[in-house]
């Protein structure tokens, strides 16, 4: 069990893991071993609340597929084990990240002094412009 927060973790089964070779640190280790860590984690099948699995597509953009497949790599360690802590830390952030329901905005009104000021910012601004348009334009 993989826990996100108190109330909410995940079942090892849920999450897919891949070994592939990585570039970067690691010397000749790295045409030989792979150390990359290609993590999928199905949203649509997962255990997470709906409001949550909305949430969670939403946050991860570009990184879920057509099918609601979040795919997470790391490749930013030597080993296997620590690449594979690092995927799983932030599929937990990410995770953890939709879990926080976002503030209803209350609709809010400018007051009258700010309305105010922003038409007279607009009349000012207007005056300038004008004053650019009378010149001669004989010369």
């Amino acid at each position: 069990m993989i826990t996100i927060t108190d109330d909410l973790s995940l079942h090892e089964r849920e999450i897919d893991e891949r070994f592939v070779r990585a570039s970067g640190p690691g010397g000749q280790n790295v045409n030989k071993v792979s150390t990359a860590v290609e993590l999928r984690f199905d949203i649509s099948k997962s255990s997470l609340p709906a409001e949550v699995k909305a949430r969670l597509v939403r946050l991860a953009g570009s990184r879920v597929t057509a099918d609601a497949v979040l795919v997470l790599d790391s490749r930013e360690h030597r080993t296997q084990a620590k690449n594979r802590e690092a995927a799983r830390a932030r599929l937990v952030a990410l995770i953890q990240q939709a879990t926080v329901r976002p503030k209803k905005r209350k609709p809010t009104r400018p007051k009258a002094a700010a309305r105010e000021k922003r038409l007279a910012t607009k009349k000012r601004r207007g005056e300038v412009k004008a004053r650019r348009r009378t010149g001669s334009r004989d010369e």
